[in-house]
């Protein structure tokens, strides 16, 4: 029996996208803003230290629950605040690696400037979209008063993840924008 086998694509063709190399953030090279980078790995950082408070909260409250019959009511509460701002934390810090899912057919074959041209486009919508979420969190943080019911933590404390997560968001795309405007304008490869 006679098969061809090609050899398998090589995966950096279907995750690389010369195109967007001049707008990402590398911590290793040094490339990109340097508040961007920092914050980036600090969230990286604050990230892992909220999953392992997360499973410990939950863990507790499950042999609790389990070898005690008694249940922890604030390890559920707590384990609601950290998995909030984990998620704005995980959100944010992903959007600076750009490793958010993104549908990027067309962007890949397009020359360096066109495909610039659609990545302004989708960073002044993203800025965009931004700007309602820290419009709409500072109405909450600023209409919030109470308090958590177990461990009486201010609500606005919980709050402010939006706020922040859309704020550096916001800035890493203000950044992109700029980028794809420049490259454009200079029309120089990425």
């Amino acid at each position: 029996m006679n098969t061809f086998h090609s050899p398998p694509p090589d995966p950096a063709e279907y995750l690389d996208d010369p195109n967007r190399k001049a707008l990402e953030l590398d911590i290793e090279t040094r490339k990109g803003p340097a508040l961007f980078r920092w914050l980036t790995v600090l969230m990286e950082h604050l990230i892992a230290t909220i999953l392992v408070a997360l499973i410990v909260s939950v863990s507790a409250n499950v042999i609790g629950r389990s070898l005690l019959n008694h249940s922890l009511p604030w390890a559920d509460e707590l384990a609601r605040m950290l998995f909030i701002w984990l998620i704005f934390i995980g959100a944010a810090a992903a959007f600076a690696r750009y490793e958010h899912i993104a549908v990027d057919f067309l962007v890949r074959r397009l020359k360096p400037r066109a495909a610039h041209v659609l990545y302004l486009i989708q960073h002044l919508i993203i800025t965009g979209l931004m700007g309602v979420l820290i419009w709409g969190g500072y109405v909450v943080i600023s209409r919030s008063t109470g308090r958590t019911a177990i461990l009486g933590v201010p609500w606005n404390l919980i709050n402010v993840s939006l706020v922040l997560c859309a704020t550096f968001i916001g800035a890493v795309a203000i950044w992109r924008a700029w980028r794809s405007i420049t490259l454009i304008r200079t029309g120089q490869e990425a």
